[in-house]
C-alpha cells in the first residue's frame, strides 16, 4: 500500500491536490504518517477510517504563513503569551482522529492540543475538519476562506460559529484579513503593526 501511495503522490501536480483513501486502519494511518514524513508540507487528515492526504499549493502555504506572522505580531504588540505549534500532528486513537493544522497556538503553557487551530481553505471537498477537531477537543478553530475568517468555538453540543475569537476578543478579524493578501509579507506585518499601534 505504501509504495503504491508514494507513486500516486509523486504524480500530484504543484497545485493543491487531495487524495482520499477509505477503509484505512489506525495502524495504517500511523505507518503512512511516519513513512511520508520526509515529503515536505504534506498534510494528512484521518477520520474514522477515511484518510485525506493533501499536497498544499504555494498560495495555500503563503496564506497560512502570512496569517501566522500577523497573529504573532498582534500577540507581540498586545503582550500576549502565545506559543506556536506550526503544523504539528495531533492524534487521538480512541476517537479515530488525527490531523495537522495549518497553524495552531496555545496561550500560556503548552497543552496536549492547541487552544486555536487555523485552516486555510482554497478548494472544496475532503474530510470535514470540524468533526476531526471536535474529537481532538480543540476549543477554537479559525477558517480562512474567500479572503475572510470564520471562527468556531467548541460547545457541549459541537462547534458554534461566533463573530470573534473568545481567546482574543479584542482582535478585529476583518482588519487582520485586509493584510493577508498584500504582495509582501514583511510589508503586511509592518503595516498591520502600525495599525495596531495607532488603535
Amino acid at each position: 500500500m505504501t509504495s503504491n501511495l508514494v507513486q500516486q503522490l509523486g504524480s500530484l501536480s504543484t497545485g493543491e491536490q487531495r487524495l482520499i483513501l477509505n477503509n484505512v486502519s489506525w495502524e495504517q494511518y500511523e505507518t503512512l504518517r511516519a513513512t511520508l514524513d520526509d515529503i515536505p508540507g504534506l498534510r494528512m487528515t484521518y477520520l474514522e477510517g477515511t484518510l485525506e492526504i493533501m499536497s498544499p499549493s504555494p498560495e495555500h502555504e503563503l496564506d497560512k504563513t502570512t496569517i501566522g506572522r500577523l497573529i504573532e505580531i498582534y500577540a507581540l504588540e498586545k503582550d500576549i503569551d502565545l506559543t506556536g505549534y506550526g503544523s504539528t500532528t495531533f492524534r487521538k486513537q480512541a476517537k479515530a482522529r488525527g490531523l495537522e493544522p495549518d497553524e495552531c497556538y496555545c496561550f500560556g503553557e503548552l497543552k496536549e492540543v492547541p487552544d486555536i487551530a487555523i485552516e486555510v481553505v482554497l478548494s472544496s471537498g475532503g474530510i470535514h475538519k470540524l468533526s476531526v477537531y471536535q474529537g481532538l477537543g480543540v476549543p477554537e478553530v479559525w477558517f480562512w476562506q474567500n479572503n475572510q475568517f470564520s471562527v468556531y468555538r467548541l460547545r457541549q453540543e459541537g462547534y458554534e460559529l461566533i463573530p470573534r475569537s473568545e481567546f482574543l476578543p479584542e482582535l478585529d478579524l476583518s482588519i487582520l484579513a485586509q493584510y493577508v493578501k498584500l504582495p509582501s509579507q514583511t510589508q503586511a506585518v509592518k503595516a498591520y503593526r502600525d495599525t495596531l499601534r495607532q488603535s
